[in-house]
């Protein structure tokens, strides 16, 4: 916490000597700056530097009232303020209640929260504890209960100004509740995933590793051309600028236009996609067309060399793709659930559960917000469950160690 000279300027004349300021001779000479109770930055004058020193050592050390509620807050663990919740609150329950809330914190709340600092939980901490509800067989009315009491806890949490917001408020437990609608239905295994590589022909096989590799969608797969505007083999970056889109009615036939949802963005190019990419090149090569264009928001139209066309070099429809695919899907043994979307979910997934923090998948994937990421593969975030016998552990390692050492007596 700074303490300022409000008579000097920071900086110094040509001759090495401190400026006055404008404020020089004039009211208190000394400006504490601290944070207060509810978090705000605040500052207060003295006029004598021993005074500022003094309080700002009180500041820095929580002694002081100012900020003292702010330490005290920031220390304060889900357990104890739950515990101040119920006791506030339980004169007015019924019996039955009196015997349920306790009983769903000791068992349900308080194994997963209870150690944190109220203001450390999360988004992330909510649906990761959902998912394992989920994963664990937990009755979906069950995962209702527990959840309604942990939001209420922490709305109140709110109104004591306790924590800013309810990390609960992003959570949309109905989606949560169907299994999340958005989680996919499907995800194929290393081993699927690279039948398919085998078995798809040559000219598309690039295409699965985008898929698989990059998480790239199939409008986005078939919208790649040659050149540094998507693929850029220097600087190791992949440029998901444009899919491809057909409509007869609008623009006669095949047009460039923006990624879904205006998930444009550039994410790193996997060594593996780019090797994939580079044989692609070589061995196939792109077939120019002329395309409208309006990724830019106007229409114009352009030579575009498309790297995924048909065997007689066409470009290719949603309808003509899936024939393709129906064949190659056979082949790999993979069910008829496994779409080329499949692929951007085993991608996502395997991201989630080898450590990749959250955000990172986020714009891996390009999603417009973090939660639509969490919702989809909250199943898939690391379990991360506290050691059994921990602490039990440490303990009687440190008192066989106590028991081991020489005593007073036996040092005589």
């Amino acid at each position: 916490m700074p303490i300022d000279d409000l008579w000097y300027l920071s900086k110094r004349g040509p001759d090495k000597k401190r400026l006055p300021s404008k404020r020089h001779g004039r009211g208190k000479r000394w400006r504490v700056r601290y944070t207060d109770a509810a978090g705000e930055p605040r500052e207060k004058l003295f006029e004598r530097k021993v005074d500022a020193d003094a309080f700002d050592l009180e500041c820095r050390s929580g002694v002081a009232a100012e900020v003292k509620a702010t330490r005290e807050t920031d220390r304060l663990t889900f357990a104890e303020y739950a515990q101040r919740w119920r006791e506030s609150r339980e004169s007015g329950w019924a019996t039955e209640t009196r015997r349920r809330i306790p009983q769903n914190l000791r068992k349900h709340l308080l194994p997963v929260f209870g150690e944190k600092s109220i203001r450390s939980i999360n988004l992330t901490d909510v649906l990761a504890w959902l998912g394992r509800l989920l994963d664990d067989g937990t009755p979906k009315s069950s995962v209702s209960l527990y959840f309604g009491l942990f939001k209420t806890i922490m709305n109140a949490a709110v109104i004591d100004k306790v924590i800013p917001d309810n990390p609960c408020n992003g959570v949309k437990l109905a989606q949560i509740l169907r299994g999340l609608s958005r989680a996919p239905k499907w995800v194929p295994t290393n081993e699927q995933v690279l039948r398919l590589a085998e078995v798809v022909p040559r000219r598309y096989r690039a295409a699965i590793w985008l898929g698989a590799g990059e998480g790239l969608r199939l409008g986005e797969v078939l919208g790649m051309e040659a050149g540094p505007r998507c693929a850029d083999f220097d600087n190791g970056d992949l440029h998901v600028v444009q899919q491809m889109r057909h409509s007869p009615e609008h623009f006669g036939g095949f047009y460039l236009s923006t990624p879904k949802s205006g998930s444009a963005g550039t994410v790193d190019l996997d060594a593996v996609v780019a090797e994939e990419l580079a044989a692609h090149l070589s061995e196939v090569g792109p077939v120019e067309f002329e395309l409208p264009d309006i990724t830019t928001g106007e229409r114009q139209t352009r030579r575009v060399a498309i790297l995924f066309t048909s065997a007689r070099g066409k470009l290719l429809t949603d309808t003509y793709w899936s024939e393709l695919w129906a064949d190659w899907r056979e082949a790999a043994g993979w069910p008829k659930e496994g779409t080329f979307h499949s692929l951007r979910h085993f991608f996502a997934t395997t991201l989630m559960s080898n450590g990749v923090e959250p955000q990172e998948v986020q714009k891996a994937l390009r999603h417009a917000n973090l939660r639509i990421t969490l919702e989809t593969y909250v199943h898939w975030l690391p379990k991360k469950d506290r050691p059994r016998g921990l602490i039990g552990d440490l303990l009687r390692k440190e008192g066989n160690q106590r028991r081991g050492a020489p005593t007073g007596q036996d040092r005589s």
